[in-house]
Order: structure tokens, then C-alpha cells, then sequence
């Protein structure tokens, strides 16, 4: 009976010794996983930056104007002059008196006791 123990025992440490070493080389296969994406992820980041800098450097109005002055008759670019821009007098006045037909009927109709919204919006719905 002894022995019928001490094989069991045997079978069962065999198998808790695959698993652990399975479990091993799961952990280190998703620490490998873990580390070539932290890697990807510093490039990407390294990559943004480099692509930062190139943006901060082609909007400079230095690498910008020899461009244009370069285009300058294709691109039909002209200087921008100040009369070109309205002034305050040019706006139009805010009418004097508000057209509130429209809103005075309404409250005339709701003080009636008929809701023309409400009968129109329960048109739209029993369609």
C-alpha cells in the first residue's frame, strides 16, 4: 500500500513539476510580449518627437517665405492691406422695432386655451 502511495505521490509531484515549468515559460513568453511592445512603444514616442521637431521647423515663417516669394506667381498671393478690412460703420443698425407678430399670436392662441405646437407636433406623430 506503501508503494501504491509513494507512486501516486511520484505521478502527481511529475505533474505539478510540468505545470510549474509550463507556467515558467508562459510568464517569460508574455515578458518577451511585454518588452518588444515597450520597445515599439519607445520608438513611436522617439518618432513623435523627430516628427515635432520637423513640424516647429517647416512652420517657422523663415523656412516659409523663401517658398512663397519662390511660388509667389502661381500661388497669385498678394499683400493684405488695411482697407481691406470693414469698420464699425460699415455694419448695418440693429432694427428699431423686432417683428413679434408672430410670437404675439401665438401667446394671444395659448391664452385661448389652443396650443397650435402642441396640435401640430401630435399631427407629426400620428402620421
Amino acid at each position: 500500500m506503501i508503494r501504491g502511495i509513494n507512486l501516486i505521490l511520484l505521478v502527481t509531484s511529475i505533474f505539478a513539476l510540468v505545470g510549474v515549468y509550463a507556467i515558467k515559460f508562459q510568464s517569460e513568453a508574455i515578458e518577451e510580449q511585454k518588452l518588444g511592445l515597450m520597445r515599439e512603444i519607445a520608438q513611436q514616442k522617439e518618432q513623435i518627437s523627430v516628427l515635432k521637431a520637423d513640424w516647429a521647423h517647416f512652420s517657422q515663417p523663415t523656412f516659409i517665405a523663401p517658398i512663397v516669394v519662390r511660388h509667389s506667381e502661381a500661388l497669385n498671393l498678394q499683400v493684405l492691406e488695411s482697407k481691406q478690412f470693414a469698420q464699425i460703420s460699415d455694419l448695418p443698425m440693429r432694427p428699431e422695432m423686432r417683428n413679434d407678430a408672430g410670437l404675439t399670436a401665438l401667446f394671444e392662441a395659448l391664452d385661448a386655451g389652443i396650443d397650435p405646437i402642441g396640435d401640430k407636433l401630435s399631427e407629426i406623430l400620428n402620421q
